[in-house]
């Protein structure tokens, strides 16, 4: 429990150096990743029993080389091609934000390192450090989630076109 304790100090700690946008960093990482955890788990349990599904079902038709069959086989493939994809345009563009409200966050901090000198001067060191400290640090913590974003969302992206593929080797046409 202590070391829960620690790391959420520590955690608090840096949200409150890197000012109010590295809560709006954190909204949308979390957001991002729920997307793609939720693709994953669509991914790895639930798209292999639907495919299973259509395979099955275009293995049971008689006719598998007529125009009308080749649209029903098209039909299908297109249905299980736009539920696998679904969110992956919202994930890509949260992905896409990430930087952007990291930018945000720097200029938030300099504005107030900005603030501090036109009131203070530049002699006082310690409060400009805190406004440099604001200005960096979401732009780190944005950075950092697009990078995590963009690595894992490509890596599902292969996997899904991966399955389709799969999906329509599957399902051949005379």
């Amino acid at each position: 429990m202590l070391f829960l304790m620690d790391i959420w100090d520590s955690v608090r700690g840096f949200m409150a150096a890197g000012g109010n946008v590295l809560w709006l960093v954190a909204a949308v990482l979390f957001v991002m990743w729920v997307l793609m955890l939720e693709r994953y788990w669509y991914l790895n349990w639930i798209s292999p029993k639907k495919h299973n599904v259509i395979i099955t079902a275009w293995q049971a038709r008689e006719d598998s080389t007529s125009w009308y069959a080749h649209r029903i086989r098209e039909a299908w493939v297109s249905q299980a091609k736009q539920e696998l994809t679904a969110r992956m345009l919202l994930i890509k563009t949260l992905v896409a934000i990430c930087p952007m409200i990291g930018l945000l966050g720097t200029v938030t901090g300099m504005i107030s390192v900005f603030d501090v000198m036109a009131v203070h001067g530049t002699s006082n060191a310690r409060m400009m450090a805190a406004g440099i400290s604001m200005a960096t640090m979401p732009t780190m913590a944005g950075m950092v989630a697009a990078l995590s974003g963009v690595f894992f969302s490509t890596r599902l992206d292969a996997k899904m076109k991966l399955s389709l593929a799969k999906l329509n080797d599957s399902m051949p046409h005379h």
